[in-house]
Parts: structure tokens; C-alpha cells; sequence
């Protein structure tokens, strides 16, 4: 059983450092247009002030998150949250983006002071650590319990896998982001299936709720039943494995439209 239990925390975590490495090039590509217009030196100080924050933030929303989790409202307002940033990201990709991208070669740049910039740096990092941090949770609350005491709502297995995959997002931010942006760059299908699994733990969150005792739309064991996780990681792998293999489509043809 332990074999077993360790077996599932690691998988979890592992599809979590894939899901913030990509989450966290998004963020540092987002970070680093908000600071382009500083001077190399003050760039790198709001970006340092950035991951500062962004270390800050997602502790903070961790330890808050995980005292009132198991209020069924917050439950709904977390699984709200996710369906939107993830519906809202495709539509932004889909129709937004292009039209923005339009406007945007008419329109003269406005540039902020330093400070400024600063805090719009930090407010940024405010949405991400929510987004990260309600990300992890909804991939780790149908993990089975530990041994190890309860931390807020959550148990304590629970809440170091959380803990690792939001630490290991800013880590990924600080000194692997080149990399990850790289990646998206040559297969960006990997982040509308970021968005999509996002959006696939919003809707755990929702099954969640549903099945609160207070709620009680929804049996209250059904979402930590061997049918609901068989289909949530069943539909979990293959939008991951559906982005891999479109992404790599999208690449083949890059090149072969390069070579024309």
C-alpha cells in the first residue's frame, strides 16, 4: 500500500511540474513584455522584485487557500474561477488575440515608470499564484489521505505535493522559463492544453461542490470513487497527449512551410 501511495503522490507531482513549467513560461513571457521598456538595470530589478513576489504570493495563497478550502462556496468560487481563466484563454486565442495584435501596431506604446511597473508586476503575480495554487489543488485532493496531520482543511500529503508544485513553478520561472518558452514557441498546442487542464480541474472543483454535504447535489464519496479518478486522469492524459501529438503536427508543418 505505501508502494502504491508513493506511486500516486509521484505521479501527481509530476504532471504538476509539467503543468507549472508550462504555467510559469506563460507567467515569465507575461513578466518580461510588462518590464522590456525599463533600462537593463531596472529590468532586472523588477523581475528580481517579480519572483520575489511571485514566492510570496503563491505561500500566501497556499496557506490561506488551504484553511478554507472545505467551505463549499469557496469551492465554487475556485472551481468558477479555473473554468473561466481556461475558457478564457482559448477565446482570447482563438478570436482576441489577433485583433489585439492589429490594434496594438497602431497604437504607440505607453511606457510606465519603474515603480509602476513594479506594481503591476506584483499584481500580476497576485492572478498567478491564485491560478497556480487552486491549479495543484484540484489535481491533488482526490490523492488518497496520508498519516501525516492536517494542515488547515487538507491533509498533510496533500499539502506538500501542493506546497512542491507551486515552489517548483517559481523555480521553473527563475531558471528554466528560457526553456519552457522555447518549448511553446516550437509547440504552442501545449499551452491551450495547459489552459484545457486547467479548466478539467475546474471542473473537479465543481464535482466537488456539488458533492458537499451542504450542497448535496452529488453523493458525498463520488468524487474520491475509483470511477471518478479512472475518468479524471483518463481525460487528463489524453488532453495532454492530444496537445503533445497536435503541437507536434503544428511543428512538422512549420518546418516543412519553412523549407518552401
Amino acid at each position: 500500500m505505501e508502494l502504491q501511495l508513493l506511486l500516486e503522490y509521484g505521479w501527481v507531482l509530476l504532471v504538476l511540474i509539467g503543468l507549472e513549467g508550462i504555467l510559469a513560461a506563460d507567467n515569465a513571457l507575461v513578466l518580461a513584455i510588462m518590464v522590456k521598456h525599463l533600462p537593463e538595470e531596472q529590468r532586472k530589478r523588477a523581475l528580481f522584485y517579480g519572483l520575489a513576489g511571485a514566492l510570496v504570493f503563491r505561500l500566501g495563497s497556499l496557506f490561506v487557500i488551504s484553511f478554507i478550502v472545505t467551505i463549499w462556496q469557496v469551492q465554487a468560487l475556485g472551481a468558477a474561477y479555473l473554468l473561466f481563466i481556461a475558457l478564457n484563454h482559448i477565446w482570447r486565442k482563438i478570436v482576441v488575440r489577433r485583433a489585439e495584435h492589429a490594434a496594438a501596431l497602431d497604437k504607440p506604446e505607453k511606457k510606465s515608470g519603474f515603480w509602476f511597473t513594479v506594481l503591476k508586476v506584483e499584481l500580476a503575480d497576485i492572478a498567478f499564484a491564485v491560478d497556480s495554487i487552486l491549479a495543484a489543488f484540484a489535481l491533488a485532493l482526490t490523492l488518497p489521505k496520508t498519516n501525516l496531520p492536517q494542515i488547515g482543511g487538507i491533509d498533510g500529503g496533500q499539502f506538500i505535493i501542493i506546497f512542491l508544485g507551486g515552489f517548483i513553478g517559481v523555480v521553473i520561472m527563475r531558471f528554466a522559463a528560457t526553456l519552457f518558452v522555447k518549448l511553446l514557441k516550437e509547440r504552442p498546442s501545449l499551452e491551450t492544453a495547459a489552459f484545457l487542464i486547467v479548466g478539467w480541474g475546474g471542473f473537479k472543483l465543481l464535482i466537488f461542490t456539488l458533492a458537499h454535504p451542504s450542497v448535496g447535489v452529488l453523493p458525498y464519496h463520488f468524487p474520491h470513487s475509483p470511477l471518478f479518478k479512472t475518468m479524471f486522469w483518463i481525460v487528463l492524459i489524453g488532453i495532454a497527449a492530444g496537445g503533445w501529438i497536435v503541437s507536434g503536427k503544428n511543428k512538422v508543418i512549420k518546418e516543412v512551410d519553412s523549407i518552401k
